[in-house]
């Protein structure tokens, strides 16, 4: 590959200050012509990681080896753009970062692009790039898809590498990416999913009634209305009215909650002890207590957590998709008081963690809007059914 300096027209402040040149492929393959950009948690060989944080990025050296997700892309023929910013430490989705800035959500530029993979999200609907690479871990790739309008994919935990990425919470952490079309979309996951998977037909189609109650009125009568319009050409062949075997969405959101936050500290703690770096507003505050959450705290929760993996196998099983919203609300307006977010982080986490804790395959198909701003239908999957997700979301790209 060759490195080139080119000029960006950086129209919605995506790019990271970091960023390498333009990595120019040298070879040709089935992403030729296509150009990508990268959430800055993975590895260039050469330069910086910096993981959202300007504090990280003055404490580390430059990288030594390049993800393998990225040389996988550049492998096939497309082109890297550069780095663009994402939440710090991965620890939000809202999308706002204190220390670089918010990138612009195109469809909605009053609105947060959501995050963690924020500027993934705002290159693609921007027009940027083609598609970019992200992470999803609690909804990072899901929920910025949504608020932005494009396509997202969390694939089924462990299908896709995450070798030269930087961990977050391993029970969790997914790879996943963003284009603004299906084909493209399609075309990125034929490079990025492992072949190990053979793909099986869909046979029944679930609609997850008890997340369409659960969720604002401005996310749940938009997409009902799409799903009983001639723009859906599909059926339901079953109702899921709650979930089985007592899971509460609450108790599911607050599983995820504890896990997450002790294997973040225990990543990150020894360096925020040992360097006392400068956080944004949230960022600290949920640090502050990550550290607080005991390992025997998250032992338990990683019982409820097979509880829950159980319960969607028994739900999704091979052939079987369910539909449901994925965000609880629409995209806040951009400054909204953190204290404020509090419970509009924890009204769309309760619903997007599911897929997480259970380790399935979920898409984000943009399908219809609120006053012009993207509502997206989520299609769930079986362990495995990443590529079936896809077709599927082909067959009703609008």
């Amino acid at each position: 590959m060759s490195r080139l300096n080119q000029e960006i027209d950086d129209t919605v402040n995506c790019f990271v200050p970091h960023t390498p040149p333009v990595i120019r492929s040298t070879e040709k393959g089935s992403l030729s012509g296509l150009t990508f950009t990268v959430k800055d948690l993975y590895n260039v060989e050469g330069y910086k990681t910096g993981n959202g944080s300007p504090a990280w990025l003055e404490t580390h050296r430059v990288s030594t080896d390049t993800a393998d997700l990225v040389k996988l892309c550049l492998g096939a023929g497309a082109d890297m753009l550069g780095k663009v910013i994402c939440d710090e430490f991965f620890y939000s989705f809202i999308g706002e970062n204190a220390h670089y800035g918010t990138p612009i959500n195109s469809l909605a530029v009053d609105r947060i692009p959501g995050g963690s993979s924020s500027g993934s999200a705002a290159s693609v609907a921007a027009g940027i790039c083609d598609f970019s690479l992200g992470s999803d871990t609690g909804g990072s790739v899901r929920i910025p898809a949504a608020f932005c309008g494009i396509y997202g994919l969390r694939p089924t935990f462990g299908r896709v590498s995450l070798k030269g990425g930087t961990a977050m919470s391993s029970s969790f952490d997914t790879a996943g990416w963003f284009a603004r079309d299906i084909d493209t979309f399609k075309r990125v996951g034929k490079e990025l999913l492992n072949k190990d998977t053979v793909s099986s037909e869909i046979n029944k189609i679930k609609l997850g009634q008890f997340a369409f109650d659960f969720v604002d009125d401005e996310i749940s009568d938009p997409l009902k209305k799409w799903l009983n319009s001639s723009s859906c050409n599909f059926e339901f062949t079953n109702f899921i009215e709650s979930l089985p075997d007592k899971i509460m969405l609450d108790d599911a959101r607050e599983a995820f909650r504890i896990i997450q936050a002790n294997e973040i500290w225990n990543l990150f703690g020894p360096w925020i002890e040992k360097t006392d770096p400068i956080f944004g507003p949230g960022v600290k505050e949920r640090m502050n207590i990550a550290k607080t959450v005991s390992n025997s705290e998250k032992e338990e929760k990683l019982d409820y957590k097979v509880r829950v993996k159980n319960a969607f196998n028994a739900l999704v099983p091979k052939g079987s998709i369910m539909a449901l919203p994925v965000t609880a609300s629409l995209p806040a307006k951009l400054n909204t008081d953190p204290a404020k977010l509090n419970s509009y982080r924890a009204k769309t986490l309760s619903i997007i963690c599911l897929a997480s804790l259970a380790g399935l395959p979920q898409i984000s198909i943009p399908v219809t809007n609120t006053n012009g701003i993207p509502v997206s239908l989520g299609l769930l999957g079986w362990e495995g059914g990443d590529e079936a997700l896809i077709e599927f979301a082909e067959s009703i790209a609008v």
